[in-house]
């Protein structure tokens, strides 16, 4: 079997995934204009309440996924409510650095909850890999790869055709000419937080079944700046496909530079986009005029 389609099919498998993770940081900032620095950290924490509620209340994963998701969706609303929610109208860089804060409580509340040991998912999904002929889908890539899919067509839908998708829109675009028709403002932040914390979970889940989690997880966090830098800040499809992008690249230097090059090829991505094209490939573009 020739390997570079196995590497690109992989790749792309796995940057699935990493576009599920990217969907929280851009869902918050297409409807906020902020910047969640602690999405790492919900996918952690996410993933710990599904193990917990499958091992300690003996219930299947569909239930425990349910639990999970009921547990996302208001952790994400409390969060905005008691700490975004006061700093509407602050400089952004005032609400960026209470993330960094979130990032390190949530942390250290699971470094207290669950300790800091490694633990290893039950098996969710069906443990057949996918077999194309030409390469082979891993179980866990592949159900993230579905994931990703299902999310990215889910969320673009509702912002696209819904009405709740619409007022998430114009609050982004401007939250005084959306107050004064009518739209809440906080409820769109509430809203947007939820679905966050929502994605964030289901990544976490995913990539808890291919490697097991520890409250370490988070920090893939930081490489999938690099998936949304490069997609577009705004953009849920540029989300999915920065993600595929990076998951390839990786896997290629992985395989023709040496393993080590594989952990850095995200950052040196991100330093070339962020110096030619900052706002990404599907991110709008701002023209100031002074």
């Amino acid at each position: 079997m020739d390997i570079l389609p196995q590497i690109i099919v992989s790749g792309l498998a796995a940057g699935g995934v990493y576009g599920l993770v990217a969907l929280g940081f851009v869902l918050i900032y297409k409807a906020t204009s902020i910047l969640n620095l602690a999405t790492g950290e919900f996918m952690t924490l996410g993933a710990f309440v599904c193990l917990t509620v499958m091992t300690q209340a003996h219930v299947p994963f569909s239930l425990a996924m349910v639990a999970t998701l009921v547990f996302a969706a208001l952790l994400g609303i409390v969060l905005e409510r008691v700490l975004l929610r006061p700093l509407i109208g602050e400089p952004i860089i005032s609400v960026i650095m209470v993330t960094i804060g979130l990032a390190s409580i949530l942390k250290g509340l699971t470094h207290i909850i669950w300790s800091p040991e490694h633990r290893a998912f039950p098996p969710i999904f069906p443990p057949e890999p996918l077999d194309l002929g030409f390469a082979i889908v891993p179980s866990g890539l592949l159900w993230g790869f579905i994931s990703a899919m299902v999310c990215m067509f889910i969320f673009t839908a509702v912002f696209r055709y819904t009405r709740t998708g619409l007022a998430m829109r114009a609050t982004a675009s401007n939250q005084q000419a959306a107050l004064s028709m009518g739209i809440s403002v906080k409820g769109v932040f509430a809203l947007s937080w939820s679905f966050a914390a929502i994605t964030a979970a289901i990544g976490g889940v995913i990539i808890g079944n291919i490697s097991g989690i520890s409250i370490y997880l988070g920090n893939i966090g930081l490489k999938v700046l690099s998936v949304i830098i490069l997609g577009g800040l705004d953009s849920i499809v540029g989300a999915i496909l920065g993600g595929f992008i990076i998951g390839i690249l990786e896997n290629l230097a992985g395989v023709y530079l040496g393993s080590g090059t594989k952990e850095v090829v995200p950052f040196v991505i991100l330093v070339i986009i962020i110096m030619i094209r900052p706002y990404g490939m599907f991110g709008k573009e701002i023209i100031e005029r002074v």
